[in-house]
C-alpha cells in the first residue's frame, strides 16, 4: 500500500492506515526529510506512535532497497509528497496495488484543479495516475483524506481531465 500526502505522517490517519492487516512499518520516501536529521527523527518519533517500525528514506534508497532486499520482512505503507515519487518508485519495479491519494496543495492556480477534498491535481499527475493503474498494476487508486471521509475513485477523478 502507498499514500500520497503532503503531511506525511500525521493523527489518526496514520494510526487507522498502520493497523490495515499485515502493516508492520512505514517508509516515507523523500529526499528533503531525509538528508535532515531533525526531521527525519522528527518523523520516525511520530511513526513510532502508531506502533509500527519507521524508516525515513530518500527515494533512491527506497528503490535500492527493494530492488536488493524486497523491502526484506517489512511489510509496508509508503508515504509520499508527490505522485512522481510514487510513480518512478513503481515504474521502476516497486510493486503496489493499493494508493490512497490524501492531500495535496494547490500549486498552480492556472494548472491544478480541486479534484477532491484537499487534493489538487494538474493534467500531468492525473495522467501519471492514469498510467500507473492501465499499465504497472496499480489495482486501486482512489482519494480519500481520511480513513472516515469520503472516497473518490481514480476514473471519477480522470473525468475532470478528459482523460
Amino acid at each position: 500500500m502507498a499514500r500520497v500526502d503532503e503531511r506525511l505522517i500525521h493523527g489518526q490517519v496514520m494510526m487507522t492506515l498502520s493497523q490495515k492487516q499485515g502493516i508492520n512499518s512505514i517508509f516515507v520516501v523523500d529526499e528533503v526529510v531525509a538528508k535532515d536529521k531533525f526531521m527525519r527523527e522528527l518523523y520516525k518519533n511520530a511513526g513510532s506512535r502508531t506502533g509500527q517500525k519507521t524508516i525515513v528514506v530518500t527515494p533512491e534508497k527506497a528503490q535500492f532497497y527493494w530492488d536488493e532486499y524486497k523491502f526484506k520482512e517489512y511489510n509496508c505503507i509508503l508515504i509520499t509528497k508527490t505522485i512522481s515519487v510514487i510513480y518512478d518508485l513503481v515504474k521502476n519495479g516497486v510493486p503496489m496495488k493499493e494508493l490512497n491519494i490524501g492531500g495535496i496543495a494547490q500549486k498552480n492556480p492556472e494548472t491544478d484543479i480541486f479534484v477532491t477534498k484537499s487534493v489538487y491535481l494538474n493534467k500531468s499527475d492525473a495522467g501519471k495516475l492514469k498510467e500507473l493503474n492501465e499499465q504497472y498494476g496499480v489495482e486501486d487508486i482512489y482519494f480519500q483524506a481520511t480513513p472516515s471521509g469520503p472516497k473518490s475513485s481514480l476514473k471519477d477523478v480522470l473525468k475532470q481531465f478528459d482523460l
